[in-house]
């Protein structure tokens, strides 16, 4: 009795086993694929939405962000005078006069 009992369990726990194991494999990003070229493994982060390229393909300094930068740091009237593939060129006013600010063109508007 007691030995039918012990397999009762160690297949109890068996089976237990079996169903958990798909769902842990599922929430991996992982995932392989049959082919022509045999067994291959693919990375589902790979594939970014649409809104994760268009911010990932963008280089350099936004002017709308220079501008905020500028109208931050104290120029009224901003606005763009020059973009060059270097630099944005922002000119406004201050309480001294006329005065304006030179951003590379990099990403995050670093004030040269």
């Amino acid at each position: 009795m007691r030995k039918s009992l012990q397999f009762v369990l160690v297949g109890l726990a068996a089976i237990t086993g079996l169903t958990i194991s798909p769902t842990i494999v599922a929430a991996q990003d992982l995932e392989l694929r049959l082919g022509p070229g045999g067994v291959g493994v693919y990375d589902r982060d790979r594939d970014y939405d649409r809104y994760d390229r268009r911010d990932r393909g963008r280089r350099g300094c936004d002017p709308d962000d220079a501008l905020d930068i500028a109208r931050s740091e104290g120029l009224r009237r901003a606005q763009i005078v020059r973009i060059s593939a270097r630099s944005i060129v922002v000119q406004g006013m201050t309480r001294r006069g006329p005065e304006r600010m030179v951003f590379a063109n990099q990403r995050g508007c670093p004030e040269i």
